[in-house]
């Protein structure tokens, strides 16, 4: 059984998107050296459940636009700096040391942004506009249960 992302217990919570194919593998690849520790609180921003208030105050949005991740003190960092501090807590730090050099840091940024403005389209999916709009439609079908269809018996 996983840990709760709510309990306090991790040390860093990731927000990642579930319905992101590459985001799932790497998700995936963490959960195993996470090992059921809970060092890492995985959310998945695509749940119909997710909530910005228990989650740093990130919404569905920006949490699409770039990875985030919020520590235990309630502080939401993104980018590179998610993945150099997951890796981190997890023992795998070497993964993203070079990272802390300026120089390169900063064009790890830059790759990662220019991946972050693609992702959507090289995955194959809608833009965030269309996603943004799908979520809003589910989730008032969801809890104004106005979208169900529902079968009458005939006389």
């Amino acid at each position: 059984m996983m840990p709760s992302a709510n309990s306090q217990s991790w040390k860093i919570k990731l927000l990642y998107d579930g319905e992101c194919p590459l985001c799932l593998r790497e998700v995936n690849f963490l959960q195993k050296q996470d090992a059921g520790r809970g060092i890492v609180a995985f959310v998945d921003i695509a749940a119909d459940d997710y909530t910005p208030e228990n989650h740093g105050g990130v919404n569905f949005e920006t949490a699409m636009g770039r990875i985030h991740a919020v520590l235990p003190n309630g502080s939401v960092i993104k980018n590179v700096e998610v993945f150099r501090r997951v890796y981190e807590e997890l023992g795998m730090g070497w993964v993203y040391a070079v990272t802390k050099l300026p120089i390169i840091g900063a064009l790890a940024d830059t790759l990662y942004s220019i991946w972050a403005d693609w992702r959507l389209s090289l995955t194959g999916r809608p833009d965030l506009d269309v996603l943004i709009q799908q979520r809003a439609s589910r989730l008032a079908c969801n809890t104004e249960n106005r979208c169900r269809l529902t079968k009458t018996e005939s006389s």
